[in-house]
């Protein structure tokens, strides 16, 4: 339930069907005069605001359901929904949603009272109930959902057994299996296959997506792929870089099309959000194009969780304090699926460039420490170890330049259980999607026609190892100000200006003025 706020300001209308805001929208001008002077100018758009009130009724469907992230985020739901508690060795464990942004963080509101008022995320604006979210997918195991939740040994044994009710009948739909995609290792759980040629395969599910929207009476669907990571795709002209041959090139069954390309295919033509959930290049340039024409969103690409969240806070935190980062070592080895798929050197290729170029935004932006082209060593290895499971392992080594030659170096062990992170991302991920598809813009004093936010959703970036960005925009890791923009869009939409964190009445002296 979305908290009512009331603003004492004309700024802010509610009506039955919308929420509409007056926001001045600030921004500044930088031109250079030479290579030495710089002229900054400030400069106002006056903005409506426009966000619909009513909730639709929504429903996910995630691409490898049963693998260690969708049984998780199932087991999540259910367990929410239902309230359930389990013994533990520490004593009796609540369900909760600990590790999601709109669920279990808050947004500062302003002062009251002279203490500051901090509200839930998901209370800023109506939000959909994850109670109320409707669940199916595809994986290319048939195995039903609790066998699978046993298969990945991520949940407590006590809490398992409250589920296998609700999760027995739970069986994913046939998906798409291309074995040069994905590692060979993943061939003996391929018993769920859609059979045919690639635009049979795409036709199919585009039904599946309908049915399932028919079949539960959904206002909405999002799709996410929660898969295994495929290798990259290489880019062929004529093949990929249009919508129109993209298409073509799926009838004409080419090999060198994605599995999750055709998936977000198929979300784009039935009209719905895809969500990439790992780092292989899945939206090539004519799945862009075509979620454009059909004025669908698409995000991603890989669940940012462990690693690589510290990664850009810490070098966040290095680069803005005049430490100069030259050195960035991240070392992982994990047991689960992910990490048995990953064993095989394309599919690490894959994620090593997700979680390489998450420095890049901050080393660029200090041009006293790099000079053009200069950036850090940056390795990235990760390693099968079975007997850990989904509990990851995490090592890195930040070795950086400070004053007059001198060196600092700062070692961190991380030991993150990998499912468990993953999906309050998820959760967020489809949060922040729904909510997005029903806001939407238009400039003040104008005849111009509302129009929402692009369909490159780079308002997910927070949640994303490698961002995608609308094309000819800047693509930010720094962590804060990825969460910075998600909370001051939401203030946006109340007309409540954008948290700033200067505090100057706090810091000058105006007596009794203030």
């Amino acid at each position: 339930m979305a908290l009512k706020i009331r603003v004492e300001s004309p700024k802010v209308k509610y009506t039955e069907d919308y929420i509409e805001a007056q926001y001045e929208y600030q921004t500044t001008k930088v031109t250079e005069d030479d290579n030495i002077n710089y002229t900054v100018t400030p400069v106002s758009t006056n903005l409506l605001i426009r966000t619909q009130l009513k909730v639709p009724k929504l429903g996910v469907m995630l691409v490898g359901w049963g693998g260690n992230n969708g049984t998780t985020i199932t087991a999540a739901l259910l367990a929410n929904k239902l309230k359930l508690t389990w013994e533990t060795k520490n004593g009796l464990q609540k369900a909760n949603w600990y590790g999601s942004l709109i669920q279990a963080s808050t947004v500062r509101l302003g002062r009251g009272n002279k203490e500051d008022v901090y509200v839930p995320m998901c209370w800023m604006l109506p939000m959909v109930n994850p109670d109320d979210i409707e669940l199916d997918g595809w994986d290319i195991s048939n195995m039903n959902l609790a066998d699978a939740m046993q298969r990945a040994k991520v949940l407590n044994i006590n809490l398992q057994k409250q589920l296998i009710p609700h999760m027995i009948n739970m069986k994913p739909r046939k998906s798409i299996y291309y074995p040069d995609f994905i590692a060979s290792n993943q061939e003996k759980r391929a018993n769920n296959i859609i059979f045919g040629a690639k635009f049979e395969q795409l036709e199919q599910i585009r039904k599946d997506i309908a049915e399932f929207k028919t079949t539960k009476n959904l206002d909405e669907v999002i799709v996410l792929w929660t898969a295994n990571t495929e290798r990259f795709s290489e880019i062929i002209p004529g093949v990929h870089d249009t919508a129109e041959n993209l298409l073509k090139a799926i009838k004409e069954d080419h090999s060198e099309i994605s599995p999750s390309t055709v998936f977000a295919v198929a979300a784009a033509l039935e009209g719905c959000t895809y969500i990439n959930g790992s780092p292989q290049n899945t939206f090539v340039p004519g799945a862009i194009e075509l979620a454009e024409k059909q004025k669908t969103f698409i995000g991603g690409d890989d669940f940012k969780s462990g690693q690589t969240k510290l990664k850009s806070v810490l070098v966040d935190f290095l680069v803005s304090a005049g430490i100069k980062p030259v050195a960035i070592v991240s070392y992982n080895h994990l047991g689960n699926n992910d990490g048995y798929n990953l064993s095989a050197p394309q599919q690490f290729r894959s994620k090593e460039i997700s979680k390489s170029n998450v420095v890049d935004d901050m080393v660029q932006s200090n041009k006293i420490l790099y000079q053009p082209g200069e950036k850090p060593d940056h390795c990235v290895v990760i390693k099968y170890v079975p007997y850990v499971g989904d509990s990851k392992r995490a090592m890195d080594e930040y070795t950086s330049e400070i004053l007059l030659g001198g060196h600092n170096t700062i070692v961190i062990h991380n030991t993150c259980e990998d499912s468990l992170l993953a999906s309050p991302i998820i959760l967020d991920l489809v949060l922040l999607a729904e909510i997005c598809s029903r806001i939407s813009f238009k400039l003040m004093d104008t005849e111009d026609e509302f129009t929402g936010f692009h369909s490159v959703l780079s308002i997910l970036s927070y949640l994303c190892k490698a961002p995608l960005v609308p094309r000819g925009t800047p693509i930010v890791n720094a962590l804060f100000r990825q969460r910075a923009a998600i909370e001051n869009i939401l203030r946006a939409c109340l007309a409540l200006p954008p948290e700033n964190n200067m505090l100057l009445e706090h810091k000058a002296n105006f007596g009794k003025h203030v």
